[in-house]
């Protein structure tokens, strides 16, 4: 026996008299079993292996009733002992230790983090030696440190001088919520154990003073040339760029050979000159108006440009790439995560051991945004596990720039959120740039050890307003006037380093003037970057720009294939039982296959991903019912009804069965969205498909479908090949399951920038889904898909479809009628169409054809001008039908091309429901009064 329980024993303090000593270990051991010694432990764990109602009340129960049996003297339960430590010593030592775990909880309430002093500290008694019975005279007594790593026993004003220093000096941390002890008690070593405390060169002092230098110059120089234009400063935040160098250097020797950094304007152009080595030539050209718009057609704002460098560090080259980002705040988050698990499967690294992601957050951005929590859900799911993120939040203490910093969050700090993972928090005081350097190695430390995510809050401020021509002081004078007398930290780490005699005024003056000079001949200032690095992980982008659309591709798979591949999916593990109706749809696939039976939607969507795999892509479908499908239809991964496992018949058929993911995703559609879209970018040759449950859950994505997949090519030329699969069609379910908004996808269509298709057929599905791989270029295509299409029993098609057909832009009449007698043709897409074609049979018109336009963008002119100027030619009256209100669907964005298409002699009307605030209707007896006048309409 070793350590205090040796000495307690040694000294026969187990008694009555010492229970509040005990009591205060015990305490520690309730909260974190590894905080006391080893012996300590066991006894404790004897006292909890009784399960009577007492133990169930209270925590403290099982130690109290210990105690008083040994204060009665009775030798029963545990041996008496003869000896005692006074009362009064044993509660000073119970107290010294509640005071060392008061500061390990609520010291950072009390830290020195905010270079403004804007805020008064909080009253914290417990953080007050008096408060648990502790004076003047206890000062220079020894007491034990317990868990703390120190001596063993230290006097009093020592203990108290450490936990100050390391709970309530320049960082606050916050990691007592993570349950996990191991992990609290690395955090501990690291904070209370000076030998930890990085001490820094000479020479590393000097170039970290070369970095603030280098982040005050740029913005100097830009605000001094480019007077009054926005460039949301760094100003205040200046640590910021020797942080993310200390990052990139420490990455690189831990092994990291790719980081994608996310962040939003601020301080944005200052990381691309510092960091990443952009060009000042290039940026003087963007603030000059000279843009170079290259692969984009529109270009955007130069803070919100992304860039991807090499950098040298002590280990290997690193590649560092920062996300493009619009002005939406978090959004970009998800987007990062995406990218970086895409680069990661590319790797095989499925731990996140060569992959980083870094996003740096505002800090009412990160308390305000929904997508930052759903960010952090993602962190550790799978699917879509990254191997922790490193996150640091700009915190200037205002929202914006006429906000109240009350009114901005309901929280203390803005990083509540991160403990919904459990992530460690570290509050670092940004005038302070060699504790944010330790802040910053322990941070990706902590994340290369435990792979999960770690919070650094930089607590700094802005010097100027929320842009360069805004007036801060008329909204918030006395944080301005505070923030005008504040002097700039490259100043006060300068004078630090003088009066330690470091370096002198006539050095950080040549500093200054080199890296000025160096802006003047427009020379990178960066000081790691390399060039020429090659890669075998790089992916060829340019092979997918500048071509020409291709509408016809062979997308055929012979019917000997079709069969060979469902025989490897028919193959089950043995002992596997499945769900009768889950065995119903298989044995019916296989029929399929043989040619037994039509084949259904799910067949055609199963070999179409069986094909590609086969081929070499890969596939990988994420969504909140997508392994089964919303209805019942695609039962990708089937689970054995014995026990539970799963099985995934698809990865029987590449050779490395991680080529084929389907995940079924958190109840989030914006971070879910904006993670695929992220991967599609960083990966061409993988077949990404993000599938709604109902289409219209895409509303919750919006800013995704916008400022990312709509507009990322035209804005930023950044190639996506990524498929939305969208349940779309009226059944009567009502407003909020209907529609997924087919308008709101062509409104946004232009520059041929997406695709918009609704296939009305299981071949097309499967020809629509090949192509999308298959043809040499990479555009998002947004699906319709079917809902009660997947078992109507018109929606079928043949094995001949998939052997011998294509995708069809638009399907012609499929009755025999004859082409000269038609006087009416309706053109219709989706479900509408089988309830015209069954409507019209019935009815045994001869003179109306029915055609399906099955990709409305981009729109296929020629081929329905073929039919509509030359086929039907006789026809004077050419009506387009859709189940969606008129001010809704397809009408008002896509009726100037019918007309386009039509002859002078034939005339265009509408047939559909009226215009409607609401998308449909909620009634079902109203929605087929409503169905049945839009198709009679159209035939009559």
């Amino acid at each position: 026996m070793n350590g205090v329980f040796e000495r307690l024993l040694r000294n026969s303090y187990l008694n009555g008299a010492n229970a509040s000593f005990i009591e205060a270990l015990y305490e520690s051991y309730l909260h974190d079993p590894e905080s006391v010694d080893t012996q300590w432990r066991h006894y404790f764990q004897g006292l909890q292996t009784g399960d009577t109602e007492a133990q169930k009340d209270i925590p403290h129960t099982p130690i109290r009733r210990e105690f008083e049996l040994l204060g009665r003297g009775n030798g029963q339960h545990r041996p008496a002992a003869t000896a005692t430590m006074a009362p009064e010593a044993a509660q000073k030592q119970a107290a010294v230790l509640q005071l060392i775990n008061a500061y390990r909880v609520r010291g950072h309430q009390h830290a020195n983090t905010d270079p403004l002093q804007l805020r008064a500290s909080p009253d914290i008694p417990d953080l007050d030696p008096a408060f648990h019975g502790l004076s003047e005279a206890d000062q220079h007594r020894p007491f034990h440190t317990g868990s703390l790593f120190a001596e063993d026993q230290l006097p009093l004003w020592e203990i108290v001088e450490l936990i100050r220093k390391v709970y309530a000096g320049k960082i606050g941390s916050e990691y007592m919520h993570i349950t996990d002890t191991a992990q609290k008690r690395w955090i501990q070593e690291r904070l209370e154990n000076p030998r930890r405390w990085t001490n820094l060169a000479a020479e590393k002092k000097r170039q970290l003073l070369q970095r603030l230098v280098a982040a005050e110059g740029i913005e100097k120089y830009l605000n001094s040339k480019y007077v009054g234009q926005k460039r949301f400063s760094l100003e205040g935040a200046e640590t910021l760029i020797p942080l993310l160098d200390e990052l990139v250097q420490r990455a690189g020797e831990k092994g990291i050979a790719e980081l994608v950094l996310g962040m939003a304007h601020r301080g944005r152009l200052n990381v691309l000159i510092n960091l990443l080595g952009k060009s000042p030539r290039e940026l003087f050209a963007e603030f000059e108006g000279n843009y170079k718009l290259g692969k984009a057609s529109t270009g955007d704002v130069k803070y919100h440009l992304g860039y991807s460098t090499d950098l040298d560090t002590s280990g290997e080259p690193l590649h560092l790439a920062m996300a493009f980002n619009p002005s939406h705040l978090e959004i970009v988050d998800p987007v990062v995560l995406g990218s970086v698990r895409a680069r990661m499967d590319r790797r095989r690294d499925y731990n996140g051991d060569q992959v980083l992601s870094v996003l740096i957050h505002g800090d009412a951005a990160f308390a305000g945004q929904g997508v930052v929590m759903e960010t952090f859900q993602l962190s550790q799911a799978r699917g879509f596990y990254t191997g922790g993120t490193v996150h640091i939040i700009i915190n200037n203490q205002i929202g914006f720039t006429t906000s109240n910093p009350l009114d901005i969050r309901s929280s203390f700090y803005c990083t509540e959120v991160a403990k919904i993972v459990q992530a460690p928090i570290f509050h670092v005081n940004s005038d302070d740039p060699e504790t944010v350097i330790f802040v910053t190695q322990l941070a990706l430390d902590y994340r290369e050890k435990y792979k999960r995510d770690v919070v650094i809050d930089l607590v700094c401020y802005r010097r100027h307003g929320h842009n360069e021509a805004d007036e801060p002081s008329a909204t918030q004078p006395i944080m301005y006037q505070k923030i005008k007398q504040h002097p700039p930290v490259c100043q006060l780490y300068a004078e630090r380093l003088c009066d330690e005699g470091i370096i002198g005024e006539e050095e950080i003056q040549q500093m200054q003037h080199s890296y000025r000079d160096a802006l003047d001949e427009q020379r990178i200032v960066a000081p790691h970057v390399l060039h020429g690095v090659t890669s075998d992980y790089l992916v060829d982008w340019p092979s997918y720009f500048n071509k020409q659309w291709a509408d016809k591709v062979d997308t055929r798979v012979a019917l000997e294939r079709i069969r060979h591949l469902q025989e490897r999916l028919d193959k089950l593990p043995e002992g596997m039982e499945l769900n009768r109706r889950v065995a119903a749809i298989m044995q019916n696939r296989s029929k399929m296959a043989a040619g037994a039976l039509v084949m259904d939607w799910g067949f055609a969507e199963i070999m179409a991903y069986a094909s590609l795999l086969e081929e070499g892509y890969r596939i990988r479908l994420t969504g909140q019912d997508s392994a089964r499908g919303t209805f019942f239809h695609r039962h990708a991964v089937l689970h054995n009804a014995k026990d539970g496992s799963a099985h995934i018949p698809l990865k029987q058929i590449p050779r490395e069965p991680a080529e084929f993911t389907i995940i079924d995703s958190l109840l989030s559609e914006e971070a879910v969205l904006g993670y695929e879209y992220g991967y599609a970018t960083a990966e061409p040759n993988c077949l990404t498909i993000w599938e709604a449950q109902y289409g219209d859950f895409a509303n919750g994505a919006q800013v995704v479908i916008d400022q990312f997949i709509a507009s990322g090519e035209a804005k930023w030329g950044r190639l996506c090949g990524l498929v939305l699969f969208l349940p779309h069609g009226y059944e009567g379910q009502g407003p909020e399951h209907s529609s997924a908004r087919l308008e709101r996808f062509l409104q946004l269509a232009a520059e041929q920038n997406i695709q918009v298709c609704i296939p009305s057929t299981p071949a097309q599905f499967f020809h629509m889904l090949r192509r999308q791989m298959i043809r040499p270029y990479r555009k998002p295509l947004i699906v319709m898909t079917p809902k009660s299409l997947l078992r109507h029993k018109l929606s079928t098609s043949t094995l001949d479809e998939l052997a011998q057909g294509t995708f069809q832009l638009v399907i012609d009449e499929i009755d025999a009628l004859s082409a000269g007698q038609m006087r009416r043709i309706i053109l219709c897409s989706g479900k509408v169409y089988f309830d015209l074609l069954q409507e019209r049979r019935k009815r045994e018109l001869q003179d109306v054809a029915i055609i399906r336009v099955e990709q409305l963008y981009p729109f296929p002119e020629r081929a329905l001008s073929n039919l509509l100027q030359r086929r039907y030619e006789q026809a004077t009256e050419i009506v387009w039908c859709q189940e969606e209100p008129k001010n809704q669907g397809a009408w008002y964005s896509t009726q100037h091309h019918f007309l386009h298409c039509m002859s002078k002699c034939q005339t265009l009307r509408y047939a559909g429901r009226e215009a409607s605030a609401s998308p449909a209707v909620g009634y079902a007896k109203l929605h087929h009064e409503q169905q049945r006048k839009l198709i009679d309409e159209a035939l009559s």
